[in-house]
């Protein structure tokens, strides 16, 4: 009656739920296989771009700069100013859309294979394996005491970590400021405290994230991960334990007739959790902490070719293909549907706009602002003035020739603001300020407002432009 009456009371009892799972650390097994060997050219690619890039040159500057303090961002041949601001948003919708193109037809590739956090998290694995050793080399290490050994290797780790972490923050760094001579005031000792903030909060950033969070990045922080299952379906392509083929699982010899045992493919070994970085049981199905890097695959495959059983038993295929026993030819097929298509094209259609906008793109750019402290005024020799400012930008990488007139009235007369003239060379890459006065006699000039246009030549040496900007000239009354 006792234990009855605890009984009860225990299950009224107020329980507590923890709204944040106590980590458990994650031990890597290495693997090799096909989706292992795109994982190591992929990480070298990427990374060759991210680390070389900023010392390529480009006529005779740094070839990709985001130069913020000179509002102006250097893309190769391109010099993009604020006013460019379209250009950078369509790319960015370009990224979404292909984003959700990819997720669309084969889940988290860019998780897996491309995104900085599974990058640099791979390169740090890779340090910590040739160091520590794999995964039960490491496991036993961690469960040791603290002696001068661990301390020795634990060091060695960390400082490699740290020269990888720091160096990238560099990079990232040279970017934005130019990296040959960011490099020179970090050799000197004479960077700057935003110069050197922001290298060492993205080092120390990579360090923590690659080095200690790892799978915490993907499961708690990325809202990808969260709102992937809104861009699947049954034809996605995701890595798939195939059920049907895999269970019952057991351990048997190797020799053993599985099947009159009344087991299925799978020999429980296990092995597909040990490497998976998340450390997930894909057996379970697909799960949101699941980034499509393949390593169970490759680990399953070996295994199955140890076992004398055909691979596959994990691999990349979509749900449709996995119920329906659909061959790979057949799960194909169902690749090009409509969400698909959808994707495709408006994505198409988007690329296509943005290359033609940049081809197209004007060299010169001009903008027109009144003088507010002045609008109008009468001036000696009978006749009315507005004063104006020019914003001239050359968005190419050759000097202009500038010759600036207006018309729209009879008798405009453009002059130089200051005694500079109306004519002038605007340097490569140049951002120049002009104040300008434009006159006309006031006799027979209606009182008000009158629409005019600043007509602007331009000339390279091989080509010509003219620009032609409105604006309004006020005859006061």
């Amino acid at each position: 009656m006792a234990s009855a009456t605890a009984a009860a009371a225990a299950e009224d009892a107020p329980t507590e739920q923890m709204l944040y799972e106590v980590r458990r650390k994650i031990y890597p097994r290495a693997v090799s296989g096909a989706f292992a060997r795109w994982r190591v050219w992929l990480v070298l690619a990427t990374q060759a771009i991210f680390y070389g890039l900023p010392w390529f040159q480009w006529n005779g500057r740094q070839a990709v700069l985001f130069d913020l303090a000179a509002r102006k961002f250097y893309l190769f041949g391109l010099v993009l100013w604020p006013q460019d601001v379209i250009y950078l948003t369509v790319l960015l919708v370009l990224s979404a859309l292909g984003l959700f193109l990819f997720t669309a037809v084969a889940g988290r590739l860019f998780c897996g294979y491309a995104c900085p956090q599974t990058v640099y998290t791979e390169i740090f694995m890779w340090i910590e394996r040739h160091i520590e050793g794999d995964r039960f080399a490491r496991i036993r290490l961690d469960g040791e005491r603290w002696s001068l050994r661990k301390l020795r290797i634990k060091a060695a780790k960390h400082a490699a970590w740290v020269l990888i972490a720091l160096w990238t923050g560099f990079t990232f760094v040279g970017f934005f400021t130019p990296i040959r001579d960011l490099g020179t005031q970090t050799w000197t000792l004479a960077l700057g405290p935003w110069q050197t903030f922001w290298m060492l909060f993205y080092a120390f950033a990579t360090w923590g994230n690659a080095g200690f969070m790892r799978e915490q990045v993907c499961r708690y922080m990325c809202p990808y991960a969260r709102f992937q299952s809104v861009m699947v379906d049954p034809d996605t392509y995701v890595v798939t334990y195939d059920t049907q083929r895999g269970e019952p699982r057991g351990s048997r010899s190797r020799n053993a007739d599985f099947e009159a045992q009344g087991l299925g493919s799978c020999v429980d070994c296990s092995i597909c959790v040990q490497v998976c970085p998340t450390g997930i049981d894909i057996r379970q199905g697909l799960q949101y902490e699941c980034i499509g890097c393949g390593a169970c695959i490759d680990a399953c495959d070996q295994v199955m070719e140890k076992m004398r059983y055909p691979r596959g038993l994990i691999r990349y295929t979509s749900e449709r293909a996995m119920r329906d026993r659909l061959s790979p030819q057949q799960a194909r097929r169902h690749l090009l549907r409509p969400r698909v298509l959808i994707y495709s094209g408006i994505l198409m259609a988007l690329f296509i706009g943005f290359v033609v906008a940049l081809v197209m793109r004007q060299p010169l750019k001009v903008d027109v602002i009144r003088d507010r402290g002045a609008l109008a005024r009468e001036v000696d020799g009978g006749k009315i003035e507005n004063v104006y400012r020019l914003q001239l930008m050359n968005a190419s990488e050759r000097p202009l020739h500038v010759t600036i007139t207006a018309e729209g009235m009879p008798e405009l007369d453009v002059q130089g603001g200051g005694g500079e003239s109306t004519t002038l060379e605007l340097p490569p890459a140049a951002n120049r300020l002009l104040p300008v006065r434009v006159r006309r006699p006031a006799d027979d000039a209606a009182p008000g407002s009158h629409k005019i246009h600043f007509v602007i030549h331009a000339d390279n040496g091989s080509d010509s432009l003219v620009l032609r900007e409105p604006s309004s000239f006020i005859v006061p009354r």
